[in-house]
């Protein structure tokens, strides 16, 4: 589905508030306050029913001139905010409105661009944090050799620091605590689409089972025993 209409389904179905996206990221289009506040007068407009309100109709509602008013929708039109479409009815009137879908196009650019940015540098942080772990659990510093390792996990084989964060569980649970028996992990998940912590849960459970309860002559209680998978000896 193009943007253009998957926007257009999100604002009919009223699925997104246009006033408030817009008025947290109208900055980031290079929007002036007064120019944003003529936006929002023709929206109010539209919403009434008037879909080309004038520059006189909207200086009316503003201070601002209309001359002020002509000036801005002449910039908003040059950068590609808004566009002027025409139609004609069933009576062969011409019509014309403004359409403020390039605007909204821009916007939702702009918020997931920034999503984006916000996810990398997250997943920057939990890549840094994933030798420090390294580290904390194998009890001592990382040789270069071992980080050069880790890095190719990420950079080479696409694993994600949650998934080499639940390999490195798997090998402490096991207590087989080396890179080569985590690289074993990572090579066979990876064979089999593990990429996420429910595709680790979904591989892990598949081989160990939940519990094993064992009666005590002592007392009437259950122990839980959770086998562990020897991933060095994998077989198709």
């Amino acid at each position: 589905m193009q943007q253009d209409e998957r926007l257009k389904i999100w604002i009919e179905q009223g699925n997104v508030t246009i006033s408030q996206l817009f008025f947290q990221h109208y900055k980031q289009l290079l929007i002036s306050d007064s120019d944003a506040m003529v936006i929002l007068h023709i929206i109010a407009f539209q919403e009434a029913g008037n879909y080309f309100p004038t520059p006189t109709d909207i200086a009316n509602r503003m201070q601002q001139k209309e001359k002020d008013v002509t000036d801005c929708l002449q910039r908003l039109m040059q950068k590609g905010l808004f566009t002027i479409e025409q139609s004609t009815d069933e009576l062969k009137v011409l019509h014309e409105r403004f359409s403020l879908l390039p605007l909204w196009n821009q916007l939702v650019e702009t918020i997931e661009t920034k999503q984006m940015q916000s996810q990398e540098e997250l997943n920057k942080k939990a890549e840094g944090e994933i030798y420090s772990l390294f580290e904390q659990e194998f009890g001592r510093f990382l040789s270069p050799m071992e980080c050069e390792t880790i890095a190719m996990w990420i950079d080479k084989d696409g694993h994600s620091a949650e998934v080499i964060r639940a390999a490195l569980k798997e090998a402490v649970l096991a207590q087989k605590m080396s890179l080569r028996y985590i690289d074993r992990i990572l090579f066979e998940w990876k064979k089999k689409n593990v990429k996420t912590l429910q595709d680790v849960e979904r591989q892990t459970q598949s081989f160990r089972p939940v519990s094993v309860a064992v009666n005590h002559q002592t007392a009437n209680t259950s122990v839980k025993r959770v086998p562990f998978y020897n991933w060095l000896e994998e077989r198709e």
